[in-house]
């Protein structure tokens, strides 16, 4: 082997080897996405049992069902449809019902969605953004006048 053709070889390994982990990167990434999705968008979702996704909206009205031990089961609504969510943890203290929130999960076989992950709005003025443009573009939601 030549000089050129030893350079050419490791400048190709080279490449071959990025290539395999960028490749690898993105299927990882792939993987572990969790796409978002409002009430309403479930109803023409195809979503795989067991997917991960984020549901967000707002916490319906009388919804909140305290259960044993640190179980709460509430609905998330957008006003057009309603998802029952099952979540066991310590709620964010600013938890409550009409404020905006995102949980992340599954769906369970009975069609109710597990979260392992609820976030709130944290204070007066601020929504998650997602959720904000979501709730804007249907008129559900207005900004407060004081910003």
């Amino acid at each position: 082997m030549t000089r050129k053709q030893k350079r050419l070889s490791v400048i190709a390994g080279g490449l071959a080897f990025l290539g395999a982990a960028t490749g690898l990167t993105f299927y990882a990434l792939g993987q572990k996405a969790s796409y978002f999705y409002m009430p309403a968008d479930l109803t023409t979702a195809s979503l795989q049992p067991g997917q991960r996704i984020r549901l967000g909206g707002l916490v319906e009205k009388g919804s909140v069902e305290r259960g044993q031990g640190a179980t709460v089961a509430f609905s998330v609504t957008d006003n057009q449809k309603d998802v029952k969510v099952s979540y066991t943890g310590i709620l964010p203290d600013l938890f409550r019902e009409g404020q905006g929130v995102i949980t992340e999960g599954s769906f369970d076989a009975h069609g109710v969605f597990v979260a392992d992950s609820v976030l709130a709005k944290h204070d007066e003025n601020y929504m998650p953004k997602d959720v904000a443009d979501r709730l804007k573009a249907e008129g559900v939601w207005e900004e407060s006048k004081s910003e």
